[in-house]
């Protein structure tokens, strides 16, 4: 035998017996840092390790992750509150099969002899405040890259759940998630076959959906990134029976520019009933620029808490300083598209508006009025136009006090706002917005 053979022989023995005791230590850090990076940055979120069983070929541990208080808890809190004082908590057990080669993972679904720190399995359980344990379906299938990254894979079998006339079912589930605590960015992708919401009486059924996208800390206090989503069809209940409309299609954008933050979101709903009016399809695109990310930090995290205020008036008071200051650095607001499209025609409206910076030593809540250059633009068909008089006589005075006026086959209506004066399709309207002479 070859000597080259033989050192390669041997060379194999120790990535395949020696490192997997080696590398459990690693890959049981790794874990624990995307772990803990994903507690770090979120603000509703608690994850506990409760312990690490390591062996020299595999290992075992669990985790308990539990919801804060804030917005996200009281309105899940409501679905349990008759039962429980507090929410569940979720209950990751997992067995990782570490080592550069896992071998001991091809004894499992999903085993791969792909190099990195090791491959894992997790099953997801519910623990009660009562102590008592529910398992939950569905499976997370891990891998941790050489360099710490991880991605996980959760896949969930159709299945159902009935709880006396209420029920759900679900399609396939397929969702892959990877984090690397080096980068701070989180990756997203999946598909969910089909969701069914159902009670004696009516039935909510969405189709397939599918997403992916990307986001990362802003270390304001919310992500930046990008995500896309498209939802196959959505039926639900209506007058006439169940009503089906789509596909729906989303989208959104989030960056920063220095200390400020900017956005884009855009979303078609195709398909949708209109009663006599047929079916429609709406097309809607906004942007946001040069909003103060501070600010927004500040006030998302008051609104995740909100319900430590005693009242809205409360609320307004701890948001104020952070409010003048978002309005005092200005930014620019544009509604790009709001197109709905009927039988008749389509219905359009755009606005934009640029609100000046101005002095956060002399802000007083008019000043924005003056510092504020919008336009907003309107049109609508006057085939629908006549239908909506003839469903309401009171519209006609949309047309009679000038607010639209007819061009060709068209009724529109431009309005502006500058220097704090407000003009609609070019008359001024000095008593229209209060606080405006």
């Amino acid at each position: 035998m070859k000597k080259g053979f033989v050192i390669l022989l041997l060379a194999l023995a120790v990535v395949i017996l020696i490192s997997p005791g080696l590398i459990g230590k690693l890959a049981e850090q790794s874990m624990d840092e995307n772990l803990e990076f994903a507690a770090t940055e979120s603000d509703v979120v608690t994850i506990e390790s409760r312990g690490y069983d390591r062996s020299w070929f595999s290992s075992e541990g669990q985790h308990r992750v539990e919801l804060r208080e804030g917005e996200l808890y009281d309105s899940l809190y409501v679905l349990v509150q008759d039962n429980y004082d507090a929410l569940p908590a979720l209950i990751i057990d997992t067995r990782i099969d570490h080592g550069l080669v896992p071998v001991t993972s091809m004894s499992r679904e999903q085993g791969s002899l792909a190099p990195g720190l090791g491959s894992a399995v997790s099953t997801l359980h519910l623990e009660f405040p009562d102590g008592s344990l529910v398992d939950l379906p569905g499976t997370i299938f891990s891998e941790m890259g050489l360099s710490g990254e991880l991605t996980s894979n959760f896949v969930l079998e159709p299945g159902s759940f009935s709880d006396g006339t209420d029920s759900i079912h679900w399609g396939n589930v397929d969702v892959v998630v990877s984090m690397s605590p080096s980068s701070n960015v989180i990756a997203f992708g999946g598909t969910i076959d089909e969701f069914v919401l159902a009670d004696i009486v009516s039935e909510l059924a969405l189709g397939k959906l599918a997403f992916e996208g990307e986001t990362e800390p802003s270390g304001f206090g919310f992500w930046l990134g990008e995500t896309k989503a498209e939802i196959e069809s959505v039926s639900a209940p209506s007058a006439l029976g169940t009503s089906t409309a789509g596909p729906f299609v989303f989208s959104e954008r989030t960056w920063l520019e220095g200390d400020t933050v900017s956005a884009h979101g855009a979303a078609q709903l195709n398909d949708i009933p209109f009663a006599e009016l047929g079916r429609a399809n709406i097309l809607m695109e906004i942007a946001v620029e040069g909003v103060h990310a501070q600010s927004i930090g500040n006030i998302s995290r008051a609104m995740d808490d909100i319900g430590a205020y005693s009242s809205g008036d409360a609320l307004m008071v701890a948001l104020e300083d952070d409010l003048q200051q978002l309005l005092a650095t200005g930014f620019k607001l544009h509604i790009e598209k709001l197109d709905v499209e009927l039988q008749g025609g389509t219905v359009s409206a755009a606005l934009n508006v640029d609100v000046a910076a101005t002095d956060i030593d002399d802000f007083v809540w008019t000043s924005i009025l003056m510092a504020a250059d919008a336009t907003f633009d309107a049109s609508i068909p006057a085939e629908l136009y006549d239908y909506f008089v003839s469903v309401d006589p009171s519209v006609s005075a949309a047309a009679g006090m000038g607010f639209l006026r007819r061009n060709g086959e068209v009724y529109e209506m431009r309005a502006t706002l500058k220097n704090g004066l407000l003009e609609i399709n070019g008359a001024p309207m000095p008593g229209l917005i209060p606080g405006l002479q």
